[in-house]
């Protein structure tokens, strides 16, 4: 089963796709935008993520503070993810996300990209990360049909 990953943030969300046995993340792209809550031109990306290549579940990062409290950030994020699922009517399952953006950086370090080059990809080697731990079996916050479900 391939599974999408993604990396939700104020501007971009970055994305992860597994292989056809779910087994390995590979980040794909960052889809930006011009405001936070423009997020039409999203929805029709990941639309069409979905229909290329065939997922069936969604997974998004929750971004807990440190402690496992609900940070502001992570309201929102289960807002979006609510809408995700009633716009593409797949299950979303949120990951915790701590500490991604710290791996993704050890990532791109040990790739040997250089630290100007980062920002064109962070996001979604985040993405990549917080998939990849899904796949793992690591710490699934919320699970269902959509989020929040337990």
């Amino acid at each position: 089963m391939r599974v999408i990953g993604l990396d939700y943030g104020r501007y971009t969300v970055g994305v992860a796709v597994s292989d056809a046995t779910g087994t390995i993340a590979s980040a794909r792209e960052i889809i930006r935008r011009d405001a936070e809550n423009k997020l039409r031109p999203t929805f029709r990306r990941l639309e069409e993520l979905v229909s290329e290549t065939g997922a069936e579940l969604i997974v998004l990062g929750l971004p807990l503070h440190l402690d496992g409290c609900m940070s502001e950030r992570a309201k929102i994020t289960l807002s979006f993810g609510e809408k995700l699922h009633a716009r593409l009517g797949l299950p979303v399952v949120m990951q915790d996300e701590r500490l991604t953006s710290v791996e993704a950086e050890e990532l791109l370090r040990m790739r040997g990209i250089p630290k100007r080059e980062w920002k064109a990809s962070i996001d979604s080697i985040a993405a990549e990360i917080i998939l990849q731990d899904y796949l793992n079996g690591k710490t699934i916050l919320y699970s269902g049909a959509g989020t929040g479900a337990g």
